[in-house]
């Protein structure tokens, strides 16, 4: 190592405010920086949320084409002329996985350690998710380690085969659980902030997409403010579906009380001004947004597709199913406002999901690989 610190290239789509991403960015910001660096290859030409950050940290950032199949000599030529430019690197760490059988491929040629992550599981049995299953299939054969956010991704991205092997270990989607504590005083203000004292606050984070399940979260709040004109649902990023979800609100009559907050980066202030959580995804790999309400004591109502995994405080979290009545889920979130809101770092800690204890795990994984 020569006394400069091993760099790792982490393989990515791009960069911005996703659970993945911010997985990473907490690992890079805790990690011992004389020891390990990180470099990123995004697969897009456009800046991206984090890249200054990364900049400023001390990684470098290579762009390649974005991947969509007609590019497909193209995109193999990239990577072997990087890799041929780059000797540098002893270890890829691919986090894209509907590539990750040819950038993994070609790494190894070059004499690569391969590590594969899932940070998701489940489907919408979409042609694109056929597609993708099939392009990833062949990297259980290819890479030399797998991570996975819990045991479901692995098995859902892996097979049981590699999951129960000695080159599978499940990573902790790890928080900083000191962001994430319950106070008192942060959620006035920010309740304040957004003009919501004295309302009942239903609170969701993530991108608008079709596995977020935003139709069904808003029908859900619509049955409850037909009840509720205090109730307010306070709607935390981005994405494609967005404006959909928008038009959606304003036909239903309630948008005055459906704000949408657009990408943030105090996510954990915004958790504070929450009553609870409501998370009806289709499916997740983990969901690290439950993660950091539950540190902050704030009552959770999932669905039957987040991992078990996820639930670390179970007198915080209650279950439907997507099929269950819309006034199945209003029972529950109703009842679970009887919840005294307390801080829950401890039990956060206890299961291994604080960034200390994940960021030591990642740290020594790759030291070992020298």
């Amino acid at each position: 190592m020569n006394g400069k610190p091993i760099r790792v290239l982490h393989v990515i789509g791009i960069m911005n405010r996703g659970g993945a991403e911010t997985m990473i960015m907490n690992l890079y910001r805790k990690i011992d920086r004389t020891k390990i660096q990180f470099d990123f290859v995004e697969n897009s030409f456009e800046k991206a949320d984090f890249d200054d950050e990364i900049l400023k940290l001390g990684g470098k950032i290579y762009r390649c084409p974005h991947y969509n199949g007609k590019n497909h000599f193209q995109y193999k030529n990239w990577w072997k002329k990087f890799f041929e430019n780059n000797t540098q690197y002893k270890i890829v760490h691919g986090h894209i996985g509907s590539t990750a059988s040819i950038y993994l491929k070609i790494a190894k040629k070059y004499g690569l350690f391969t590590i594969a992550h899932s940070h998701s599981a489940g489907s919408d049995h979409s042609f694109m998710h056929l597609l993708y299953c099939l392009l990833s299939y062949n990297t259980r054969n290819i890479a030399d380690y797998f991570f996975a956010c819990s045991k479901v991704a692995g098995i859902d991205r892996y097979g049981k085969k590699i999951v129960n092997s000695n080159r599978f270990m499940v990573l902790n989607n790890a928080i900083d659980s000191n962001l994430f504590s319950f106070n008192k005083e942060l959620r006035s203000k920010v309740r304040n902030e957004l003009n919501l004292k004295n309302k009942m606050v239903i609170g969701h984070i993530g991108r608008f997409t079709k596995e977020k399940n935003h139709i069904f979260l808003l029908n859900i709040f619509k049955n409850i403010y037909n009840q509720n004109k205090d109730a307010v649902l306070l709607l935390v990023g981005d994405g494609p579906l967005r404006e959909k979800i928008e038009k959606l609100a304003s036909d239903y009559g309630v948008k005055d009380n459906v704000i949408f907050t657009g990408v943030r980066e105090d996510v954990n202030r915004l958790i504070q001004a929450m009553d609870v959580f409501v998370f009806p995804s289709v499916y997740e790999g983990l969901g690290i947004v439950l993660i950091e309400a539950q540190t902050s004591g704030l009552p959770c109502v999932i669905s039957d597709k987040v991992p078990s995994e996820s639930v670390m405080v179970k007198e915080l979290v209650s279950s439907c199913k997507l099929t269950d009545s819309l006034d199945d889920w209003k029972y529950k979130i109703m009842s679970s406002l009887n919840i005294k809101r307390e801080s829950r770092n401890n039990d956060i800690i206890k299961h291994g999901y604080d960034i200390a204890y994940t960021v030591k795990t990642l740290e020594n994984f790759y030291l070992n690989q020298y």
